[in-house]
């Protein structure tokens, strides 16, 4: 019996497996950089709590090995107004995976509530202790599946490309204390109602997310911080992030996480001229994942200050 090898380019596998395991939904799960060094991402409560106006660039998926596997690239920026008490952000998000490309424009609106709590942090940390924001977004995202491009025939879910345009609608609440913070946020509550196509079956993920700051006067010039991010979305199993990374002044950062039954994470950041900062991560796949490992790299810019208070 003779057998023909057939070949079945990797991006047309990762697309079709996308078209079907996936419900049209293109908010990817947040990147170890993205949502620890630039929460505004996926929290518009976020918006403003820096001492300064921030800008971010981020990317990740662009340096893998193989065609079609999943990439991702942010900008955004935000900052305070009215004596700090609103935070204004605008941002840009692109994703793609096989043949499957989103892209979502969106402006963010913070309003804050301050409390007069001291704690216990270093000389050199930057940031606004004491605070509880509430944060709303407005956007449109910018949908295509070019399921023409995989060559399926004979079935009717292939048998045409979608383009659709999304409006979208989030919300967040942030608490932010000098050793802790919690928030809580979701990307978009209108789901698919005001979407020009009818055909599709969004899935509106949920975040939840923990963050500690172990500090002692003894080691001064270090802070270890620790940290969880919970997701929720419907018909998929809850994924879960721990992390954990070591800061020495504000000068350079290490970490290292685990993403539930997904990936071991590797992080590295420096801090340039105390207003830029460099944060290099790596996704390493486990458990055989189709989508394998990923490098990303986001730039923050922060005027003023920067990312020390001297």
């Amino acid at each position: 019996m003779n057998f023909t090898k057939i070949s079945i380019p990797l991006t047309y596998i990762l697309g079709f497996l996308c078209a079907i395991l996936s419900s049209v939904s293109a908010q990817q799960a947040p990147t170890f950089s993205e949502y620890n060094y630039n929460p505004f991402i996926i929290n518009p409560a976020y918006a403003g709590l820096t001492e300064s106006t921030e800008i971010s660039i981020s990317n990740a998926g662009f340096f893998n090995s193989f065609e079609g596997s999943p990439r991702s690239f942010a900008l955004s920026a935000h900052g305070s107004a009215n004596r700090k008490k609103v935070g204004l952000g605008a941002g840009i998000i692109r994703d793609e995976i096989g043949v499957t490309t989103a892209t979502h424009f969106f402006a963010a609106y913070a309003y804050k509530i301050y409390f007069d709590l001291q704690g216990q942090r270093p000389y050199w940390q930057n940031y606004t202790p004491g605070v509880l924001s509430f944060g709303i977004t407005a956007g449109v995202q910018q949908y295509q599946d070019n399921l023409l491009d995989l060559g399926i025939m004979g079935d009717q879910s292939f048998a045409q490309n979608v383009n659709a345009t999304i409006p979208m609608v989030g919300l967040g609440i942030l608490f932010n204390h000098d050793t802790f913070y919690v928030g809580i946020s979701t990307p978009n509550v209108i789901g698919n109602t005001l979407s020009s196509e009818e055909n599709l079956n969004l899935s509106n993920p949920y975040f939840g997310y923990f963050g500690y700051r172990f500090y002692n006067t003894i080691f001064e010039e270090l802070m270890i911080k620790p940290n969880v991010l919970l997701k929720y979305e419907n018909g998929a199993p809850l994924q879960a992030d721990f992390n954990v990374a070591i800061s020495f002044k504000n000068k350079f950062e290490l970490g290292t996480g685990y993403r539930t039954s997904n990936s071991i994470n590797f992080l590295a950041g420096i801090y340039v001229l105390k207003n830029m900062r460099a944060i290099y991560n790596y996704n390493l796949a486990i458990n055989d994942s189709p989508l394998g490992s990923t490098h990303g790299l986001i730039l923050s810019y922060q005027f003023g200050n920067g990312y020390q208070k001297r």
